[in-house]
């Protein structure tokens, strides 16, 4: 999730992605989405288990913003709000 383009970005894992952001997006979830108004879901990554999308969560967050940035922007370049495309 992030606010805007290069703005303020949001890690996190979910087994249901849809309705996670759906959370998101409407501010229902507590938290540093909320505090920092990240509402866009810019970028996601299917895993086959929880446990390997726990393991990548952790990855990601030890990355530098430029990596994020750089991963963002190979799928997504634009930052277009891919929440709609869930469905």
């Amino acid at each position: 999730m992030a606010k805007q383009r290069n703005g303020t970005i949001y890690i996190g894992v979910t087994s249901d992605l849809p309705a996670r952001a759906y959370q998101h997006r409407n501010g229902l979830v507590e938290g540093f989405t909320k505090k920092y108004d990240c509402k866009l879901l810019v970028w996601y990554e299917a895993h086959d288990t929880i446990d390997g999308a726990r393991y990548r969560e952790l990855q990601l967050k030890k990355w530098r913003r430029q990596w994020k940035l750089r991963e963002i922007e190979a799928m997504n370049p634009d930052w277009d709000d891919l929440f709609e495309s869930l469905f």
